[in-house]
């Protein structure tokens, strides 16, 4: 107990300090890859991203790494495919590793890619149109990271992770004096998550907290910008800790996320998942100060409820958002436990 006392005193004002430091810093309206901040994990899409606090999770690395410390399985993979706004598609694949059942730590690595679609490119020329027709243009984006995550008693988890983030936006020729000069418009940055993980021993009741993509300042000209830097604090629970109900096994999930995003006001985000003897999984997402997309909605099915272990667990998520004018965004995860 004394040593997790020592830890606490030690990160939370560590953490303070950081978020002083970029808060004076802050460029809003002014972040850049923003894809980074986009999860596609069908379960973190259907509860609203209200997952900080949630452990075991097989999505840390997406959004609070030292959620995965304590995964009860050996491996554990998930694939997950995000049709977004605009015909953007993202495709993210997850992996951790939990050798002898977490006692070394968990190793996590996320790679995630984003297909912006094409778009017909066009150069300054001396016609009438003030512009010609060029190749057609296809950027795209990935990220590949790399986390860890370690309980450091039955109670309290750390995590951390570096991800390496490219974006390429495609050539431009633009004119320079007398010629024309052809640019790739590319540009790559590390950045890096921290996160703890705190139960209470009150019931079910977790505190979660993370830094997500703290970096330095990324060009791809002459202007710099910064990446989308996100605070949040989370509290989970099941409720039926707390309300006794009969019938089969069945939990329900409600966790809540305050966040401070470089870019975006402060959002408050709240989840509930409802789920029926391991097999079932209901769940809704509300979050504040969202415009478009501030409900949310999902289902998941699971083979841990049906006993079936041959080939290990399989677990299916699906989440649907309704996104105003730009229709809807949906989420598919496969996940397989070993």
């Amino acid at each position: 107990m004394k040593r997790l006392k020592i830890i606490c005193l030690t990160m939370f004002p560590l953490i303070g300090l950081l978020s002083t430091l970029s808060f004076g810093q802050t460029k809003w309206a002014q972040t850049g890859f923003n894809f980074i901040g986009v999860s596609s994990d069908a379960r973190a899409g259907a509860m609203g991203d209200a997952v900080t606090s949630l452990s075991a999770y097989s999505g840390a690395l997406s959004h609070n790494p030292a959620t995965m410390a304590d995964i009860p399985t050996l491996l554990t993979a998930n694939f997950s495919s995000n049709s977004w706004i605009a015909d953007i598609k993202y495709l993210e694949f997850n992996m951790l590793i939990a050798p002898q059942t977490g006692k070394y730590g968990v190793i996590g690595l996320n790679m995630q890619s984003i297909d912006y679609g094409e778009s017909q490119g066009t150069m300054v020329w001396r016609n009438e149109k003030g512009f010609i027709d060029t190749e057609m243009m296809k950027p795209g984006a990935l990220s590949i990271g790399i986390g860890y995550a370690k309980m450091l008693s039955d109670r309290f988890s750390v995590g951390a992770q570096i991800h390496f983030a490219y974006q390429s936006l495609g050539k431009s020729v633009v004119p320079d004096g007398a010629t024309l000069v052809t640019k790739q418009n590319v540009a790559n940055v590390l950045a890096y998550d921290f996160g703890t993980l705190y139960k209470t021993g009150i019931k079910s009741i977790a505190f979660g907290m993370s830094v997500r993509n703290f970096s330095k300042e990324v060009k791809y000209e002459e202007e710099g910008f910064q990446l989308p830097l996100l605070f949040t604090l989370g509290i989970s629970a099941n409720v039926f800790d707390f309300v006794k109900v009969g019938g089969p096994e069945q939990s329900l999930i409600l966790a809540i996320d305050a966040t401070h995003p470089r870019s975006h006001p402060e959002q408050i985000k709240i989840g509930l998942e409802y789920q029926l003897m391991n097999l079932l999984a209901l769940r809704g997402g509300y979050i504040s100060s969202n415009s478009e997309d501030d409900i949310t909605f999902g289902v998941g099915i699971s083979t841990v409820g049906l006993g079936v272990t041959s080939v290990g667990n399989i677990k299916v998520d699906y989440s649907y958002t309704p996104f105003g004018v730009f229709d809807n965004v949906q989420r598919f995860t496969v996940s397989l436990s070993l």
